[in-house]
């Protein structure tokens, strides 16, 4: 499938910004933008205004809550999250609130809430890593998760750090430009 580096149309600047690096500061984020992270989350929409998702997250001035979640993640995630000042745990109900029936869009809606909160992120100036290479079975034990929660990502927020903190191989993919599949791989206009 072919991929560019390049913008094909032009874009908000902050869709153009947003990046998932692995570099992170150890300078804290003021508790009224983490706040704001989760205001963005509020107002993302979702099927008959459901609101499925729940975020649990530690800042490194909660030592125990902080490694609760830091201790789920692969060895490879470890190696970089380390420095992050803030990890975030996004979950989302998998029944109605309503009527207890499946929520066939609550993974769907989790997604916009959690575009949502990295782009204020990204508004901020702050760094945002989506991750799945954690183990659930710790990370729900850890957080004493409820089965009418399933996990969605675990996310490590923070301003971005300098590149020759991480590890080599790291070092390279964090300076290779994004590439993505340009448009016409998965837009059509016709059927299949």
């Amino acid at each position: 499938m072919k991929v560019s580096s390049e913008f094909e149309t032009d874009i908000l600047e902050i869709i153009k910004n947003r990046r998932s690096l692995r570099a992170y500061s150890t300078a804290p984020i003021e508790p009224e933008k983490i706040k704001s992270l989760f205001e963005a989350a509020r107002w993302a929409p979702s099927s008959v205004n459901e609101q499925p998702w729940t975020y649990i997250y530690a800042t490194k001035d909660q030592p125990d809550l902080w490694n609760k979640i830091f201790s789920s993640l692969n060895d490879g995630n470890k190696s970089w999250a380390k420095d992050a000042p803030l990890l975030l745990v996004s979950l989302v109900r998998k029944n109605h609130l309503q009527n207890e029936r499946l929520n066939n869009s609550a993974k769907y809606d989790l997604g916009a809430a959690n575009a949502f909160l990295s782009l204020q992120a990204t508004h901020f100036g702050l760094n945002v890593h989506q991750m799945g290479g954690f183990n659930q079975l710790t990370l729900r034990e850890n957080l004493n998760i409820p089965d009418a929660y399933e996990v969605g990502v675990i996310m490590a927020i923070g301003y971005p750090g300098s590149v020759d903190q991480l590890p080599q191989p790291l070092q390279e993919r964090e300076l290779t430009p994004r590439k993505r599949f340009v448009q016409n791989e998965f837009v059509m206009n016709h059927s299949f």
